[in-house]
């Protein structure tokens, strides 16, 4: 799973310290740097790597539009303002998205949602491993260690053969991350086929789990698994 390296820039402090709050829920964002002057923001930018800003348009020394020219379209943009007449220019540099504050945060993470679409995972090597965060703190997951993933209402769980890991994220998304040997056989459940030790035709048994099959997921189960 790609970890997308975030910084914010926004000259209130309160407002810092808000998204970085909610940068830190998110198991694919990473915060690497937090700025009230722009300026110093763009100093870290020429040295250290960086994908995606949260940015704030009106601040007093640099505008957040100014600040887009400056750097340029090497890096994707997440706007942030209290005002919503700057939306519209904003748009002209081919953001990612606009957050009026004040931001909540499920307007928030449907933002993070749009950004990682616009980071797709790097084929160029086969990861092995990925890192997710539960419970407070950072876990590293061997994808050959996953049975399943479930999804539960806005968080998934992660069953490896030693642990389960409680997450904010969708099926969706990690059905997006994943290999080939991992497949969607139900509206909740994502499987390692790797995993499988038998099947039915409603079921399948994970290590000793069963878990369901849905009934328009049957005919690719059966496909992969031939």
């Amino acid at each position: 799973m790609k970890t997308i390296k975030c910084i914010i820039v926004d000259d209130e402090p309160l407002a810092i310290s808000l998204l970085e709050n909610y940068v830190r829920k998110i198991p694919f964002l990473e915060l690497v740097f937090s700025a009230e002057n722009p300026i110093t923001a763009l100093e870290y930018i020429q040295n250290n790597e960086a994908d995606l800003i949260f940015l704030d348009i009106q601040m007093p020394e640099l505008t957040g539009i100014n600040f887009m020219k400056i750097v340029g379209e090497k890096k994707k943009y997440i706007l942030t303002t209290a005002y919503s007449e700057y939306a519209l220019e904003g748009y002209e540099h081919n953001i990612i998205d606009y957050l009026l504050k004040p931001v909540s945060f499920e307007r928030f993470y449907k933002s993070a949602e749009k950004a990682r679409e616009r980071f797709p995972a790097d084929e160029s090597k086969e990861d092995t491993y990925f890192f997710v965060k539960s419970s407070g703190q950072q876990h590293r997951i061997n994808f050959a260690d996953i049975l399943y993933i479930e999804s539960i209402k806005d968080y998934v769980n992660i069953r490896t053969t030693q642990n389960e890991y409680i997450l904010l994220n969708t099926l969706k998304s990690m059905e997006n991350q994943l290999s080939e040997r991992f497949l969607r056989i139900h509206k909740s459940f994502i499987i390692n086929l790797d995993m499988v030790k038998s099947m039915s035709a409603k079921k399948v048994i994970v290590s000793e789990l069963e878990i369901p099959i849905g009934d328009s997921y049957r005919a690719n189960l059966l496909e992969k698994l031939k």
